[in-house]
C-alpha cells in the first residue's frame, strides 16, 4: 500500500525553516496560504512528524522547495488515491478486516511515533513505550484531612502521592478490556496521549481488540475545525478522517458502528478551550450512547474539572515503579544509542545504577514521571552522570512544565493568569514555596494557598480591589497553575502541594537568591544560615550555593554558625582541643573527630551534648557538601574555612 503522509529530514527541516524564516510569515499565515483551518500541520511539517502527502506537497510549493529534496526516502512517484468501495458483505468481521487493511497506514502514521523533547528525529513507539498502570480511585477526589497527611514524614513526601499509598494499580490495557467506556486522567507528562497510541498501534497490529477498527482523534483538530466549519459533529470529523483513507461510503462507518466494532480514541479533553468543552463532552455523549457497544477511551488532565461524562468511569495513570523507570530506561538507552546496543545497555545499566545513589535522590523522585524520566536519560547520555548543580536541571524541568510542553505540542490553552508574564509567575510561586515552606507544610489548604496568591496579586497594576473580586482572581488563577502545568496540585479534596517536593524547596532558594541579589545584602543569607542544623533545610542550601552568583558570603554564616553550636560549652571545647591535637599526631584521628561516640572512653557526654555534637557534625557535613558542589567560592574563601573545620574557639580566635 503507497504511503499517503510524508514526514520532513533532518537537513529538509533545516532547509524549510529557513526559506519560512526569509519569507518572514507566521505558522498561521502559512497554513492560510495552503487552505489549512489550523496550523496544526504546519507544525507538524516543521517538526519532522507525518503530513498529509498533498499538504506536504503544497507547504514546499509556497516555500519555494522541491518537496523530494525535503522528504525522507521520497518516492519516485505517487499513484493518485484509490478510492475503495467496500462491496456489502454479510460478515461483519471480513467488513473489519477490510477497513482495518485500507486505514492501516493512517494509523500507523498518525500513532506509530513519539516526537521527544530535545530529540529532532521521532522514535517508533514500540521502541520505548512502557506499559502503565492505572489507579481506580482517583488520589484528588480522596478525603482525608490535613492534620492525616502533615503526619507523613518527608522521606514518605519524597516518596508518594498520598492519594496512592494504600491504592492497588492495575494494568492500563486490562482497564480499557473491562471498562468499555473509560476516561484517562493524568499529570503533566504521564503519558496519557502516548498510552491512546499504543492502543491504536496495538489494535491495528491485531493484538489488543482484533475485532474492531481503531480510530484516533485529537480533541484539540476536532474543536479547531468544527469552530472553523461551524459544524459540532464527531461523527462527520470522523468520517472525514475515513474518506482520507480512500473509504468514502458513511453507511461503512455507521456499520462498524452500530456492530460495536469500533475502538474510538479520544485524546486531550483538557487541550480544548474552555468556550468549546462543553459542547465537545455532549457531542461524546452522543456519539457513546447511541453506539454504546463500542470501546471508547478518552484522555484528560486530572486537572482540568472537565464535565462528566455520563456512564464513564474515571481511572488515573499512576507514576512509575521502580520496575518501569529500569525498563524504561533500558529501552531509552537501546533506541537511542548512537553506538551499539551493547553499549545502550551497558549505560542504561550504569544510569539505574546510579539514580539508586542516596546523592540522586531528588533526580528519582521526579523520575516517577515519564516526562521528567526522558529528560533524566537524555541529560545522562550526554554527560554519562547526573549533573552537580541541580538546580539547572529542575529550572529545565519547570520550563518544560511552565511553557515548552505545551508549545512543543502545539496546544493553546485558555490564558487564566491574568495578563501575568513569566517572571511575575515565577516570583508568585517563589513566595507560595518560601511560605509554606518555612512553615514546615508540603500539604496546604485550598484557601491557604488562595490567600497566599491574592496577597501577591493585591500589589500587581492593575489589580482588583475588591475583596469578592480578588477572591475569584485567586481561585482562576489556582485552577489555571493546576491544569497548565502541575507544578501546585490537589493531592485529596481541598489539599494542596507542590507537584513535587523538589519544586518547593528549589522555589524557596530561587526567593532567597533572588532577595539577596535585589536588596544587596546578606540578611537573605544570615536568615538561611540560621536553619544549618536543620535537615529539611539541607536541599535549599544546596540549591542556594548553586545558584549564587558567589556563595562566598553564605559558606562563611554556615561557619559561623556552626562554630557557634559548641563555643560555649567548655567541656566540648576540651573534646574538640584534644581531637585537633590527635589530628597532628595520627591521620586516624581525624576519624575520631568526627565520630566523638567512639572516640574514647573517658569521654562522657550528657544527653544535650550528644546532641549538640550531633547537630555539629552534620552541620559540618553539609558545609563540607555545600563547598563540594561546584558552587562559586573563591580559593581564599575555600582555603579559610577547610582550614578552620572543627577546630576549637580558641583555635578559631588565633
Amino acid at each position: 500500500m503507497v504511503k499517503r503522509s510524508l514526514r520532513a529530514s533532518s537537513s529538509g527541516m533545516q532547509q524549510a525553516k529557513r526559506a519560512f524564516t526569509y519569507k518572514g510569515w507566521t505558522q498561521e499565515s502559512l497554513a492560510g496560504e495552503v487552505g489549512l483551518k489550523t496550523r496544526q500541520s504546519v507544525w507538524r511539517f516543521f517538526t519532522g512528524q507525518p503530513v498529509e502527502r498533498q499538504t506536504f506537497q503544497e507547504l514546499c510549493s509556497i516555500l519555494d522547495l522541491d518537496w523530494r529534496d525535503i522528504a525522507i526516502d521520497p518516492p519516485a512517484e505517487f499513484p493518485e488515491l484509490r478510492e475503495v468501495t467496500i462491496a456489502p458483505v454479510t460478515d461483519i468481521n471480513t467488513l473489519v478486516r477490510q477497513v482495518k487493511l485500507q486505514r492501516q497506514d493512517k494509523v500507523q502514521d498518525q500513532c506509530g511515533t513519539l516526537q521527544l523533547l530535545n530529540l529532532s528525529h521521532p522514535v517508533k513507539i514500540d521502541d520505548l513505550y512502557i506499559n502503565v498502570n492505572i489507579l481506580e480511585e482517583i488520589p484528588s477526589q480522596q478525603w482525608l484531612e490535613l492534620a492525616d497527611l502533615q503526619r507523613i514524614t518527608p522521606q514518605e513526601c519524597t516518596q508518594l502521592d498520598p492519594g496512592e499509598m494504600s491504592q492497588t494499580q492495575m494494568a492500563g490495557v486490562k482497564a480499557v478490556e473491562i471498562y468499555s467506556k473509560l476516561r484517562v486522567l493524568g499529570k503533566p507528562g504521564a503519558g496519557k496521549t502516548t498510552f491512546l497510541q499504543h492502543l491504536a498501534i496495538r489494535c491495528n497490529q491485531g493484538s489488543f481488540a482484533a475485532n474492531r477498527v481503531p480510530i484516533f482523534v485529537s480533541l484539540r483538530d476536532f474543536a479547531d475545525e468544527s469552530r472553523a466549519a461551524d459544524e459540532l459533529s464527531l461523527l462527520s470529523f470522523i468520517f472525514d478522517d475515513f474518506r482520507t483513507s480512500g473509504i468514502s461510503d458513511l453507511s461503512v462507518l455507521e456499520t462498524l458502528l452500530q456492530a460495536g466494532r469500533v475502538l474510538l480514541l479520544l485524546d486531550g479533553l483538557d487541550e480544548v478551550l474552555e468556550q468549546d468543552r462543553k459542547a465537545v463532552v455532549n457531542e461524546i455523549r452522543r456519539l457513546s450512547e447511541k453506539y454504546q457497544q463500542n470501546l471508547f477511551v478518552v484522555t484528560c488532565r486530572t486537572a482540568a474539572k472537565a464535565p462528566n461524562l455520563r456512564r464513564f468511569t474515571d481511572v488515573e495513570i499512576a507514576l512509575f515503579t521502580q520496575d518501569q523507570i529500569v525498563a524504561f530506561a533500558q529501552k531509552w538507552f537501546t533506541a537511542l544509542t548512537k553506538t551499539t546496543f551493547q553499549a545502550g545497555q551497558t549505560q542504561a545499566i550504569q544510569f539505574v545504577q546510579q539514580l539508586g545513589l542516596p546523592e540522586n535522590i531528588p533526580f528519582r523522585r521526579l523520575s516517577v514521571t515519564p516526562l521528567f524520566l526522558h529528560l533524566a536519560c537524555w541529560v545522562f547520555q550526554h554527560q554519562g552522570r547526573f549533573p552537580a548543580k541541580r538546580a539547572e536541571f529542575y529550572k529545565q524541568c519547570l520550563e518544560l512544565l511552565l511553557s515548552k510542553w505545551d508549545e512543543t505540542k502545539g496546544i493553546e490553552r485558555d490564558e487564566m493568569y491574568h495578563g501575568l508574564l513569566l517572571p511575575q509567575k515565577l516570583k508568585l510561586l517563589s513566595q507560595v514555596a518560601t511560605v509554606t515552606f518555612e512553615q514546615g507544610h508540603y500539604f496546604f489548604e485550598r484557601q491557604a494557598v488562595e490567600q497566599q496568591i491574592g496577597d501577591y496579586i493585591r500589589d500587581l497594576p492593575n489589580a482588583a480591589i475588591e475583596p469578592e473580586e480578588l477572591q475569584l482572581d485567586s481561585e482562576g488563577i489556582l485552577k489555571a497553575i493546576e491544569l497548565q502545568h502541575g507544578v501546585l496540585a490537589e493531592r485529596v479534596q481541598g489539599i494542596f502541594s507542590f507537584g513535587d517536593q523538589i519544586f518547593q524547596e528549589y522555589f524557596t532558594a530561587r526567593k532567597i537568591v533572588a532577595s539577596h541579589n535585589l536588596h544587596a545584602s546578606d540578611r537573605a543569607l544570615e536568615q538561611l544560615a540560621s536553619h544549618v542544623t536543620e535537615p529539611r533545610w539541607r536541599e535549599i542550601f544546596l540549591l542556594t550555593v548553586a545558584m549564587l552568583r558567589s556563595a562566598d558570603s553564605l559558606v562563611q554564616l554556615m561557619k559561623q554558625e556552626i562554630d557557634a553550636i559548641v563555643a560555649q560549652d567548655p567541656y566540648l571545647q576540651k573534646f574538640l582541643t584534644w581531637a585537633s591535637y590527635q589530628s597532628l599526631t595520627a591521620q586516624s584521628a581525624s576519624i575520631r573527630a568526627t565520630h566523638p561516640h567512639s572516640a574514647q572512653h573517658d569521654w562522657h557526654f550528657s544527653p544535650e551534648q550528644q546532641e549538640a555534637l550531633q547537630q555539629y557534625y552534620g552541620a559540618n557535613q553539609l558545609l563540607i557538601d555545600c563547598l563540594n558542589s561546584n558552587c562559586k567560592v573563591t580559593a581564599a574563601v575555600r582555603q579559610e574555612i577547610e582550614t578552620a573545620l572543627l577546630l576549637p574557639q580558641k583555635e578559631l580566635e588565633e
